[in-house]
């Protein structure tokens, strides 16, 4: 019987993406898997038929050969850009064993066949499942081990246990090997990828593994200098304030950011950034100081108001 055109097979478009082409795979593949239609070997042979497509529409190499030749790509002596009339060669030093390279590997969706091909038994690792989890903005820095009601792309909802390593950034994922779409015939199960959303924290903005927090301090701190107290990751800690502060300078506080994932002794900084309190109300006492400074200022030749 003639093969069918692999895009046929997983009923998609020729200009179907990456992720197309894997959406359309796992929805007919959970449709003929083995393990759902018992016994019945047309669904079998339909799975193997679907996964043939999917590991050469998958790859990016083949997928351009077969775009431009079709089976013929992956026929023995095949030589691209040759006059197939010719001398062939062996296919040992184009390609090598086509069913090897076809069905082996390929992120865990290919087979293992005995000698004789489709005929023989075969081992599939499991596919890879993805879910999305949320946690505390303290928990993404410090890292912790909690358990999370997963649902994952299936629609499979379990209870999980999760460590949480200190240090992980938004959009990055822990992966929990093993916790993915069961094996066939004794194939490894895949793996779960979690991806990790970061809730965020009153006062604090993170840039890496550098914490920015923005701090307001008296009027008269910023002009005259003196101390002010911070908060920190790891609590609250007094900070010198330098005489002339500016509105929107940056105090730097060496290791007191977020760890590294790699290295949890290795940490960003922390930056306060300064406001500066300008009172709204003063007593008639308090605006004659002021402006009494202003014009010794003014006197002094230096041009603006006392703020």
């Amino acid at each position: 019987m003639a093969k069918r055109d692999y895009y046929d097979v997983l009923g998609i478009n020729r200009s179907a993406d990456e992720k197309e082409i894997k959406r359309a795979y796992r929805k007919l593949a959970k449709k003929y898997h083995p393990d759902i239609n018992p016994g019945d070997k047309q669904a079998e042979q339909k799975f193997k038929e679907l996964t043939e497509a999917y590991n050469v529409l998958s790859d990016a190499e083949k997928k351009k050969l077969y775009d431009r030749y079709g089976f013929e790509a992956f026929e023995e002596g095949f030589r691209p850009g040759q006059d197939q009339s010719g001398d062939m060669g062996d296919m040992g030093d184009i390609f090598g064993d086509i069913f090897g390279d076809l069905f082996h590997g390929n992120g865990g969706s290919g087979f293992r066949f005995r000698t004789g091909g489709f005929g023989g038994t075969f081992r599939q690792r499991g596919a890879d499942a993805r879910a999305d989890i949320r946690i505390s903005f303290d928990e993404a820095v410090f890292g912790c081990d909690k358990v999370f009601q997963i649902r994952e792309e299936n629609g499979k909802v379990s209870s999980l246990q999760v460590h949480i390593p200190a240090g992980i950034d938004e959009g990055q994922s822990v992966r929990l090997k093993g916790k993915g779409e069961p094996g066939i015939g004794g194939g490894a199960a895949g793996d779960l990828m979690l991806k990790v959303h970061i809730a965020p924290k009153q006062g604090y903005e993170r840039k890496g593994k550098d914490v920015y927090v923005t701090v307001s301090i008296p009027y008269t701190t910023a002009v005259l200098g003196g101390e002010a107290i911070v908060p920190t990751l790891t609590g609250k800690v007094s900070c010198k304030i330098a005489a002339g502060t500016q509105p929107g300078s940056k105090i730097r506080l060496r290791n007191k950011g977020i760890p590294s994932m790699k290295n949890p002794a290795e940490k960003g900084d922390e930056y306060i950034v300064i406001q500066i309190e300008v009172p709204k109300y003063l007593t008639p006492e308090e605006q004659q100081k002021l402006m009494e400074y202003d014009r010794a200022r003014k006197a002094h030749g230096h041009s603006g108001s006392a703020a």
